[in-house]
């Protein structure tokens, strides 16, 4: 029989601003030690390097946390001109230089030809798998890594500030799978100067926001931090744009047990109006989630039960 892991049955989300130097993985431990808390997980890795906001999931939350992924992202970043490096930031070795410096005039024209459904190459040193390990391994085992081009959404990317002639600072919304390194770097290339990523902050991931965002010193320096739970958001935060039905106290025992609810019965047409064959939905009862469900052939079926 496997083992229960110690510590208190925590449910819901706590918004984390994490400071540089540390792991998304590394944040997530101390904060679960912190706690006490049987279970988490983490909605989104951050580089090291970067700082902002990382969600951290807390129980029956963890259940959510590919619909957290899912969200739109918001990043503020520094490219600094002139190199390019073997990461696409600036923890890399230096592999590539440049004298030339771009004019505000060309840094806008190059951020509008990478806004919209654009091809991005990942950076080499990324969590991306290749043939079953990750590539940022294999580029540390000086392993020559070439990731294919994928299809990802910039809805903007905008010139924040010319800090100085080796410095711009952007901001940029954009959908899941975007890559802040390879903005940079692209960016560099287009201008024909080089770039990479000198300072980079999360301001944003789906409803989580930085003004929600608790810095990770001020929580470990909390004396009374057996209330810190009172800090955990509801684990229905994450999925705040998927619509949520009501359920009857026996369709919500169905689901529960992983049954199917018929919604075709004309009393439920008032319901089901909104609904469309195959949405996601948060069947409720009352105010608890009683599972993520997807509306399909007439009936609502659990996707992923929460036991709250």
């Amino acid at each position: 029989m496997a083992r229960r892991r110690k510590g208190r049955d925590l449910n819901g989300w706590l918004v984390i601003d994490k400071p540089a130097g540390l792991t998304s993985t590394d944040v997530l431990n101390r904060v679960r030690r912190l706690l006490d808390a049987r279970k988490a997980g983490h909605g989104g890795t951050l580089d090291p390097l970067a700082t902002g906001v990382l969600p951290l999931a807390f129980g029956e939350a963890t259940k959510t946390v590919a619909w957290a992924m899912e969200g739109d992202k918001t990043y503020r970043f520094t490219v600094r001109w002139g190199q390019a490096t073997e990461t696409d930031d600036a923890e890399g070795a230096v592999v590539a230089e440049s004298d030339a410096r771009p004019k505000r005039a060309e840094i806008d024209a190059a951020a509008r030809k990478l806004v919209g459904e654009i091809s991005q190459v990942p950076p080499a040193y990324s969590a991306i798998k290749v043939e079953g390990q990750r590539a940022y391994d294999l580029a540390r085992e000086g392993e020559a890594v070439e990731l294919a081009a994928r299809i990802v959404r910039i809805d903007r990317l905008e010139l924040v500030s010319i800090d100085d002639a080796d410095h711009a600072t952007f901001e940029c919304d954009c959908g899941k799978g975007a890559y802040m390194r390879s903005l940079a770097r692209d960016l560099g290339e287009l201008l024909g100067c080089h770039g990479h990523i000198a300072v980079l902050r999360r301001l944003s991931v789906g409803p989580f926001t930085e003004e929600a965002a608790i810095p990770l010193d001020s929580l470990e320096q909390n004396a009374q931090i057996a209330d810190a739970a009172e800090l955990l958001l509801p684990v229905e935060t994450a999925l705040d744009d998927i619509p949520a039905l009501a359920l009857t106290d026996l369709e919500a025992s169905r689901l529960r047990q992983g049954q199917a609810v018929s919604m075709l019965a004309r009393s439920n047409l008032n319901r089901i109006r909104d609904l469309e064959n195959g949405d996601t939905l948060c069947a409720m009862s009352g105010d608890r989630l009683v599972a993520i469900a997807r509306f399909e052939g007439g009936e609502v079926k659990p996707i992923r039960v929460l036991n709250l």
